[in-house]
């Protein structure tokens, strides 16, 4: 395969593998209930494709899914496990919405400054009132 693309991380990965697979089943499950008229059949496709997303979410995070970018040369086979997914991947959604935000994660653990204004001064106008900051729960700017 790299002899036809050179040397590029197409991202075949175990996860991708699956989900594709899985999704191309409730696409066809869909299709035969809509020649044949089915609700409960496109119905019943449609949470195949559903399936199909949570359950390439899963390997993704369980590490047979791969980071964002090119992968390194030894690691770019399909059946190759993501180390890092345990941490989570920097950028990545689906690790965000695991709870898991990966390397670039602050030390505040998912605790981002919002600043706060206080009430002005009898005389001081409103502009000059400095903000202070309050830490409450967020998602580190990303």
């Amino acid at each position: 395969m790299s002899g036809l693309h050179g040397n590029h991380d197409l991202g075949h990965t175990v996860a991708g593998w699956t989900g594709t697979g899985v999704a191309v089943l409730g696409f066809c499950v869909a299709g035969a209930a809509l020649t044949r008229g089915s609700s409960a059949g496109i119905a019943l496709g449609g949470a195949v494709i559903v399936a199909a997303a949570l359950l390439t979410w899963v390997l993704h995070l369980s590490g047979w899914g791969k980071p964002s970018g090119p992968r390194p040369v030894g690691e770019q086979n399909w059946r190759a496990k993501d180390r890092a997914a345990a941490e989570g991947h920097p950028g990545c959604l689906g690790c965000r919405i695991a709870g898991r935000s990966g390397a670039g994660r602050s030390a505040a653990k998912g605790r981002v400054a919002v600043p706060v204004s206080r009430p002005a001064e009898p005389g001081e106008p409103r502009s000059a009132v400095p903000a202070t900051a309050s830490a409450v729960p967020g998602n580190s700017g990303r």
